[in-house]
């Protein structure tokens, strides 16, 4: 089966530049792809070309080559968020609330939920589990709709809890 998948140019001039990451991509993977405008990925079984692109498409949005191959795992799954807003200005207040004072907010969305945050460009994404995903999208739909950092980290409480 061959598959594509577009990622961000800054990221894709990372991934060419480095050929450790390709290399760990390639081994980890079992699959074949090639590095052109777009990433070409070819293998045998369907499923793991699918669980690939998973990987390209994480690596794309900005987790490290460790973290998207967490992804090979059936257990791992990605979440993708658009950040909504159309200003510029709105959506780096937004990503600013995230992360949170000295990456405050989102290392306590990791920690508790046991779930990575990556934010970059346009969107907020998550890797973990299906109920870490849950717990830490919610905690960043809240933030995003306006939530105050304490009542996030109340509901944050109570699923540590739970």
């Amino acid at each position: 089966m061959l598959d594509f998948i577009r990622i961000p140019e800054e990221r894709m001039k990372l991934l060419k530049a480095d050929p450790r990451i390709q290399k760990k991509f390639k081994d980890m993977c079992d699959c074949d792809f090639r590095l052109e405008e777009d990433i070409e990925i070819e293998g045998e079984d369907p499923l793991r070309v699918m669980r690939v692109k998973e990987v390209m498409k994480a690596f794309g949005r900005g987790f490290s080559s460790d973290d998207s191959l967490a992804l090979l795992d059936e257990d791992f799954y990605l979440q993708v968020i658009e950040i909504g807003s159309k200003s510029k200005d709105r959506q780096n207040v937004l990503k600013g609330r995230v992360i949170g004072r000295e990456g405050g907010t989102k290392k306590t969305i990791e920690k508790i939920s046991g779930a990575k945050l990556s934010i970059y460009g346009k969107t907020i994404s998550i890797i973990g589990r299906w109920d870490e995903v849950q717990i830490a999208k919610e905690a960043v739909d809240l933030i995003l709709s306006g939530s105050k950092h304490s009542t996030v980290y109340r509901f944050l409480k109570e699923k540590l809890i739970m």
